[in-house]
């Protein structure tokens, strides 16, 4: 106080763990990187979907490819604007899910969850397979094994983030940097040259064989719905954002529909204006960006960005869809398991039920992106209409100031949102989507299932009511198996003695020599402890034990069974010590009703 300073109190300070505090949580920018990089690469394959959709009715159909887009991207602004209000109504995330359980009610949360999870398996697997596509195209040698790339770059994303979504943003920041400006130079370089500077592929020929009718303008509208694939991602995943979190979370998600809609409209105008059509060995975007590069080191550079990006795509799916699972976890939907969380901010269990879902989903469709496009975006377009309708009904009975603008824009979503996946369900369902129209609802039926067995549980426990007093018992008895007086016998009886109540020391031997060798070190040693010698002539160690622990059990005595168990100082010694404790311990449990203890002894070597 002598030179005007007032004294502070100091407190200790207790380090944070890993997840702990702001700094494990992410920033606007993060959120960008690590939830957004699906929906951006979605740019290498929607405007292609609808190029491909068009040439059906020739080249010349491909006019209406500028149209569609404009059309798909009015449509991801509605979704955008959607979604920063299901922020801030849900800021616990869930997106689709937590507008449908609250506003839609328990049956309909199941179809918004059943949808999010089909979609967010086969955001995995589309990205990886269509990232090795890619690949393949530039490196031909590699097309033989994009089933074995798939699986390797899967590894590598589950490893990344079981070490949290931070970790793996920060990993994502610059590829997606990097993907951005490439595309945006391919737009940019594209515009300010009057014709391409290069082409590349083998020419093909696209006979029209069906007419420039609604029906193929639908389909190819439904392929490039794939590009708005993702953009649910950020909602969903409100939690992992620092705070202020409805606001980080807001900020990100207008980021990413203003990248998208820019890249989406610049790729499709030089489309038109080039009048680009498919050519074999090559995609259109590397088509586009031959183009605008040529050849030359900048055009190869460009499809290793796109190639990279198109694999870690997949990382939306890995830090929306655990958070998702947690959510149905607390909910009594899934196994209460995947609502439990690691030292890190992570979600283990759900990321590694994520990898391994599109690991089989992958090795069963060998890698193909053909056979996994017919199946993709109907699980989010469903999502998005429930999300959607959800808020309505929020509005519509909330009624906070200024409702009705925000429920006719959540409306008219709902609207275009309902048509778009009318549209892609009869234009795909041929083509693979009835096995999502058939995996929906026996995921469905599984969640419904589960918390049934939760609430059959929950009355049975008598969970949440008062129980009545504790059962007076008979004084206990401890049951300690042992083989030999040792140290180890010392240290099981000394134990049991301290748990209180009756002690007896078990023993079974088929040799009379032996057993009677044992009767009389133990009298030596002399614990204050009775010792049963069971006879054995079979050599049966396990089952007389069972039979003993039954029967002192059966006049209804609180039993306990302590079983010593050595554990040497170093895993690769473990197979060389009796494993015959767990197999009593195991058989106890399943057969009886007694107490069961493991009781470790730690050896030094």
């Amino acid at each position: 106080m002598a030179y005007g300073l007032a004294r502070r109190e100091l407190s200790p300070r207790v380090p944070l763990r890993p997840g702990e505090g702001e700094r494990d949580h992410l920033t606007s920018l993060e959120g960008l990187a690590a939830l957004s990089l699906d929906a951006l690469s979605s740019v290498a394959y929607g405007p292609e979907a609808i190029v491909l959709g068009l040439v059906a009715a020739g080249t010349g159909a491909l006019t209406a490819t500028l149209p569609i887009t404009l059309v798909i991207t009015f449509l991801l602004a509605v979704l955008v604007v959607s979604y920063t209000q299901v922020i801030a109504v849900h800021p616990d995330g869930g997106g689709a899910y937590a507008v449908s359980k609250k506003d839609l009610g328990a049956k309909v949360s199941l179809l918004a969850a059943a949808s999010l999870v089909v979609d967010y398996v086969l955001t995995v697997a589309v990205s990886l397979a269509a990232g090795t596509d890619a690949l393949a195209s530039a490196f031909p040698a590699l097309a033989g094994h994009k089933l074995v790339i798939c699986l390797i770059g899967l590894a590598v994303l589950t490893a990344v983030n079981l070490r949290g979504v931070t970790d793996s943003a920060r990993v994502l920041m610059l590829p997606t940097a990097l993907f951005i400006a490439a595309i945006g130079g391919v737009i940019v370089v594209g515009l300010l040259r009057a014709h391409p500077a290069a082409v590349v592929g083998t020419a093909q020929s696209h006979p029209a064989h069906e007419a420039l009718g609604i029906l193929l303008v639908l389909k190819a509208f439904s392929s490039g719905c794939s590009a708005l694939t993702g953009v649910e991602a950020i909602a969903n995943a409100v939690p992992t954002f620092r705070t202020p979190r409805v606001q980080r979370a807001q900020r990100t998600e207008l980021m990413l529909g203003a990248i998208l809609a820019l890249l989406l409209i610049g790729l499709a105008f030089l489309i038109h204006r080039d009048h680009v059509a498919p050519r074999g060995q090559v995609t259109v975007l590397a088509q586009l960006t031959a183009g605008s590069f040529g050849t030359g080191p900048a055009y190869y550079a460009t499809n290793l960005l796109v190639t990279l990006a198109l694999l870690l795509a997949a990382n939306t799916s890995f830090g929306g869809l655990p958070v998702l699972m947690s959510l149905l976890a607390r909910d009594n939907r899934l196994p209460h398991l995947f609502g439990l969380r690691a030292e890190r901010p992570v979600y283990r269990y759900g990321v590694v039920a994520l990898a391994l879902l599109a690991a089989l989903l992958l090795t069963a469709v060998d890698a193909s992106t053909h056979r996994l496009i017919p199946l993709f975006a109907i699980g989010v377009f469903i999502g998005f209409t429930l999300s959607q309708l959800g808020l309505v009904r929020h509005w519509a009975t909330e009624r906070p100031a200024h409702w009705k603008p925000r429920a006719l824009i959540n409306g008219t979503g709902a609207l275009l949102t309902t048509v778009a996946t009318v549209i892609l369900l009869t234009t795909k369902f041929l083509h693979g989507a009835w096995v999502v129209v058939v995996a929906i609802p026996l995921m469905m039926l599984l969640f419904a299932r589960i918390q049934r067995y939760y609430a059959e549980v929950g009355r049975e426990l008598e969970l949440g009511r008062t129980p009545g007093p504790p059962a007076l018992r008979e004084r206990s008895l401890v049951i300690v198996p042992l083989g030999e007086v040792s140290k180890l016998a010392r240290h099981a009886v000394s134990t049991a003695l301290a748990f209180g109540g009756d002690v007896v020391a078990v023993a079974v031997h088929s040799d009379p020599d032996r057993a009677r060798a044992l009767q009389e070190a133990w009298q030596r040693w002399n614990p204050g402890v009775r010792l049963d010698i069971i006879d054995s002539p079979h050599r049966s160690l396990v089952q007389p034990i069972v039979e003993y622990v039954e029967r002192a059990a059966g006049d209804g005595r609180q039993v306990a069974v302590l079983i010593p168990e050595v554990e040497p100082r170093h895993r690769r010694y473990e197979i060389l010590q009796n494993q015959r404790g767990l197999l009593l311990a195991h058989i106890l449990r399943s057969r009886t009703d007694v107490v069961v203890c493991m009781l470790p002894y730690r050896l030094s070597v």
